[in-house]
This record gives C-alpha cells, structure tokens and sequence, in this order.
C-alpha cells in the first residue's frame, strides 16, 4: 500500500528557514501573527521553528502549537538535529499541538561529515535509526532529511532513507541544500530514490532546496514529475542566502498547470480539481504580510506577488489584454487575492464601518488594536481624499504589527533645501519612559534625521538598505519604508507607512533599533545557538 497521496502536501518553513534570512528575525507576536495567516492560506505544516535554538524559538513553537495548532488547523512541526537533546525541546515544544511533527536532519554528503560533523558513515548509519525511533517516542509523525542529500553518494543516501523509515519516518526531505543541483538532476534523485528505497511506499517523499542558481522552483516541479509529494517553501522565497523555493510561484505553478501536472499524481488530464489545499486568494495578503514584518521587500518583477506581475506597459499587450484578458494573462489578478476595490470611507466613517472593511479584507483586530487603528485611519482620511485597500493594509501594518516600542518616536522636525544645511530636531520616549530631544544636520533630512536620532539611542550602527515606495498612486499617497540597520554582524529590519516620507523614515529606523535594543537586551537570557542551515 502506497503512502503516496495524489496532491501535493505544502509544507511552509518561513517561521524557520525563512527566518533565517539576515535581517528577518521575528518577536513571538509576529510569528504568531504569521502562522495564523498560514493556516488561513491551508498550508498543510508549519515548520514553526527550530526549539533547542534558544528559550524565545521554544517560547514562539509552542505558543503556534496552542492557538494555530488546533484540530482542524495545519500540522505544527519543529525541527531537531539528531541529538536528543534537541528532539526532547522540538517535543516538549509541540506538546500543545493536536497534530505536530518532528523533523530532524543529519548530514549525508562527504563533505559535510568529513569537514562539519567529523563523522563517518558507519556513524550516521548507526545515528540515523537511532534518533528517528526517539522522535517517535513523543509524536507518531516524524520527518528525517539527510542535509546536503543533493551533493551525497546515492548508494549511501539509499541506505540512510531506508534505516530512518525503517525506524518510523513518515516523512522522508531530499534537501538541496546548497543549491547545486538542476531540474534533471534532481528529478533523477528522486526517481532513484522511489526506486531503490525498498521501503519508500511506507513514506513520503518531501523535497527542500534553495535558490543559489535560480532553480529552486523548476527543481521542485521535476521533483513532482518523478514523485515527490510534498514541498518545503517559504512565502516570498525568503531564506537562507537566496532563500528557498517560493510557495506562491509552486502553488501557482501547479494550480495554473493542472492539466499538465494530473497524471503525475495518477489524475485525469482535464480535471480541475486542485492540486494543493491551498486558498489561493489568501497568497497577496500573506506575501505582504510576511514582506512587512521581515523587512525582506519584494521585488517589483517578482513572479506572482511583485507589483507588475499583473501590470502591461506594451501597447500590442495593453490592446490585447482589453480585448481578452487571456491574451496576456495566464491568470487572474484576483485568483491570488489582488484586487483594485477602494474603500468608500472617509474621515466621518464610523468604528462599525471600519471594523466591517477590515473584516472583508481578512485583518481580525482585537479591540485594543483596532483602536488603534481607527485612530491612525481617521488621522490619514485628514490628509487623503481617497483611501484605498492598499492604505488600509498600510495603515494596520505600520500600527498593529510593530516590534514593542522601547523607544517610542514623539516629535519630528525638519528644515532643508537646496541652499540650506538639512537639520532635523527629534524626540524619544526611552524605555524608562523619559523624553529625550536633540538635533543634528544631515547631508540630506533623512540622514539629519537618523543622525538625530543615534545621539538619543547611542548604540553603533550601521544603514545598510533604505527603501522607499508608494501605497498608492497619487501626490497624497502614503509612503513605505523599509530599512536595515546592522549592529555587530547581525542584521535588524524595520518598517514604516505613512503620507510624510520623513515622518515614515524615522518610525522604520525607530522600528529597526527597537528590534536591536530588545535583542541587547535578551542577549544574555537567549544565548544563540548556530541554527541549521539545511
């Protein structure tokens, strides 16, 4: 009996690889925030984060396993190294969860176990079954990749898979670890796999890669082709170096492509019915979320989610596109939740009306946070005569999802031109609740700004990214900015929308440097581990 189901299973790792990416480190709230959204896309796991990596990665795995891991939500998972230690945390974590999963890894490359693990393969061959009949003391769900599989003797990977299923894996990732390999290639992989593995039908073939040659994506589709049945991604495609494979451009791919993809899975050629569990109008909302709260913009070409995925600039397209959508469109805007609908509200708009628009566009808001909200929209419907589903969205990420405000912008001030020295004047409510102001000049009001703002907060750092873009077209659009700031290697997001680009720019470094100072803080309580970088 084959354990092979005839869709595809999406297994989203954005609360952990993508984390991963430098800058993308996320509170316990924002991951929070983002696995609701996930289990509302229908992602089918969660790889929720890495539980042994420090007390806040515990704290965060197990806090989704309270609320998103619930009966009918996603299958909550934690990942572990081969160690016991790290496979008892990841099941202490998921204990809340109703479905959780352990997912544990071991190197199987030459490389990595001559020069990382200083391992043999009698070693991992002995390891292996070992941690994998432990995991399967705490959840009956248990998930083994053989890191850097991609760039590993087959013989031997053969060997290791089937020891770990033979143990209990239910799951068993071919990783790319490094991004090495081509579509060709890795369909082969894991054509050899389905075919020497004499247990394989007691488990599903899961596939992860990243994206160092651009081929994650075209990887993974082969990787179908040839029978793998679930895909680890990342919204955005956001991870480790150049990130993993996008779950928007997969999901797309395979819904646009059914057809195509149907007898792969054992399907008629014309049906319809979809590929994967995902809501495919949930995927705009999520990308915008998870690029909000990492700081990992999106690219404006970026497949399916960048800003001119669905835009036409040729006259031959724009006349074709009028006549029939189909012309240039292998898809509809809308399919992926992207509309152009306007909010009729205005500045004498009720609570009611507000809450009842945010409801429709998927934002549910405590009342504390749609106070706050509120407030923010009445102060943007004082300076917009139009306000947009795009504003709204703007307005709930600059307010709601923020880092906590240690240090709290009060006042920005600027005076500049072209025959005048930029100065800005600014002023902190610091976390002891003083107010502190003072001053300094730029070579622009931006720098001025910021240059003010590092005399209150005096902790060294580095501008490494300042970003700027509109909401919404139009002289009063709202602004967003994204910035990176790096203090001692590491890297710290931070974001900001609102109509006055200087008064956005000082609430994104704001932002960023509340992110660095909590991260000071809980330096000594949550020590860093190295995570894995499969």
């Amino acid at each position: 009996m084959t354990n092979q189901p005839d869709r595809i299973i999406i297994f989203d790792t954005t609360l952990r690889d993508g984390e991963q990416s430098p800058g993308a480190s996320l509170n316990v709230e924002e991951k929070l925030n983002i696995a609701k959204a996930l289990s509302k896309l229908g992602v089918d796991v969660i790889e929720a984060g890495f539980p042994h990596a420090s007390p806040g990665d515990f704290n965060a795995v197990q806090r989704i396993a309270e609320t998103v891991g619930t009966e009918n939500g996603p299958t909550i998972c934690g990942l572990a190294r081969a160690t016991k230690q790290d496979i008892k945390s990841a099941g202490e974590a998921l204990k809340p969860a109703f479905k959780r999963r352990i997912h544990t890894f071991l190197a199987t490359s030459d490389i990595h176990l001559e020069y990382k693990l200083k391992k043999t393969r009698a070693d991992v061959l002995q390891i292996v079954p070992e941690m994998v009949a432990y995991a399967k003391t705490f959840t009956d769900d248990v998930e083994f990749s053989p890191e850097d599989a991609g760039r590993s003797d087959p013989e031997f990977l053969y060997q290791v898979l089937e020891a770990a299923i033979a143990s209990g894996a239910t799951t068993v990732n071919i990783p790319d670890t490094v991004g090495y390999t081509t579509p060709s290639e890795y369909g082969a992989l894991i054509k050899g796999i389905k075919d020497n593995v004499p247990n394989i039908d007691q488990a599903i073939i899961s596939v992860h890669g990243h994206n160092d040659l651009g081929l994650a994506v075209a990887n993974f589709l082969e990787a179908v082709k040839n029978g793998a049945r679930q895909l680890e991604c990342t919204i955005n495609g956001i991870g480790e170096r150049a990130g993993n494979a996008a779950l928007e451009e997969l999901v797309m791919a395979l819904h646009v492509r059914r057809q195509y993809f149907n007898p792969f899975l054992g399907r008629p050629t014309d049906s319809n019915e979809p590929l994967t569990n995902i809501d495919t109008k949930q995927i705009y909302k999520t990308s915008r979320l998870v690029s909000n709260l990492t700081g990992m913009m999106v690219q404006p070409n970026k497949a399916i989610v960048g800003a001119n995925a669905f835009a036409h600039e040729s006259g031959i397209h724009q006349d074709g596109v009028l006549k029939n959508r189909l012309t240039y469109e292998i898809m509809d805007a809308e399919s992926i939740g992207l509309t152009t609908n306007q909010i009729v509200l205005g500045k004498l708009s009720g609570r009611n009306a507000f809450r009842t628009r945010l409801q429709e566009l998927g934002f549910e808001l405590s009342e504390d946070d749609l106070n706050k909200a509120f407030l923010r929209f009445k102060e943007v419907a004082d300076k917009k005569r139009e306000i947009t589903d795009w504003d709204l969205e703007a307005i709930v990420n600059d307010e709601i999802q923020q880092p906590p405000e240690l240090f709290r912008l009060e006042l920005v001030q600027v005076s500049c031109g072209d025959h005048s020295s930029p100065t800005a004047t600014i002023t902190l409510r610091t976390p002891d609740g003083k107010e502190l102001s003072d001053a300094s000049i730029g070579t622009g009001p931006v720098d001025a700004v910021y240059k003010a703002i590092n005399r209150v907060v005096n902790i060294p750092n580095e501008l490494t990214e300042y970003s700027v873009k509109s909401v919404t077209a139009g002289i009063d659009a709202m602004g967003e900015v994204t910035i990176r700031l790096k203090h001692e290697g590491k890297t710290y997001s931070g974001y900001a929308a609102n109509t006055d680009v200087i008064v956005a720019s000082a609430r994104a470094y704001v932002s960023a440097l509340n992110r660095l100072y909590a991260a000071l803080e809980n330096r000594k309580e949550n020590p860093d581990l190295a995570l894995a970088n499969q």
